[in-house]
């Protein structure tokens, strides 16, 4: 029983350091708002750096609002604002707009201070009518910027579409789509 109790006393400690730093550097942080809910049930840890259903929320100095779920996250004993997730589900509310880009992957990677996030494996994005699927998106809240990569195909009721990346800012909504090699050609089918 002291060990449980010792075992317990360790991780609440951790759990406390964690949080405090998190919110130290929030503070330094004037770029976004101070706004940063973690969602974390302390029976949900399995190990020291193992936490279950995770979620982050954010708002940038424009209202809209972050929101990334995760059914389990480990915090990267290397730098503990990382915490490399698995089973991710994001939300871009974009408030001006009343508008949501959805995101959905295998994995992720997610900074806690920049709020910057890279997912992978069988990402899914959606938004109004379009759908994206590739291997990897990297997130830039700050950048306002969303670069999808490896292997992407970009669906809506007109066409198909495959490239190598597409880069979209998630304010003004200018896309860039193109190739890494100059020699190949994005490919555009029509879906009539």
């Amino acid at each position: 029983m002291k060990i449980f109790n010792l075992t317990l006393l360790i991780i609440s400690s951790f759990i406390l350091l964690i949080f405090f730093l998190i919110y130290s550097k929030q503070l330094n942080n004037k770029e976004l708002s101070q706004n940063l809910n973690v969602e974390i049930k302390e029976e949900n840890f399995t190990n020291s750096n193992i936490i279950k259903d995770i979620k982050y929320t954010s708002k940038d100095l424009q209202g809209n609002e972050y929101i990334i779920l995760a059914k389990e996250g480990e915090v990267d004993l290397n730098n503990t604002d990382v915490i490399f997730l698995k089973k991710v589900n994001a939300y871009i509310k974009m408030i001006k707009k009343n508008e949501t880009i959805t995101v959905f992957s295998d994995f992720g990677k997610y900074n806690t201070i920049n709020y910057d996030t890279i997912f992978s494996k069988n990402v899914r994005i959606k938004y109004i009518d379009n759908n994206i699927t590739s291997d990897y998106l990297d997130f830039s809240m700050l950048e306002n910027k969303l670069i999808i990569s490896k292997n992407v195909i970009y669906t809506n009721p007109e066409n198909i579409l495959k490239a190598d990346v597409i880069e979209l800012n998630t304010v003004t909504k200018d896309t860039k789509i193109f190739m890494h090699n100059i020699k190949k050609k994005v490919n555009i089918e029509s879906r009539d």
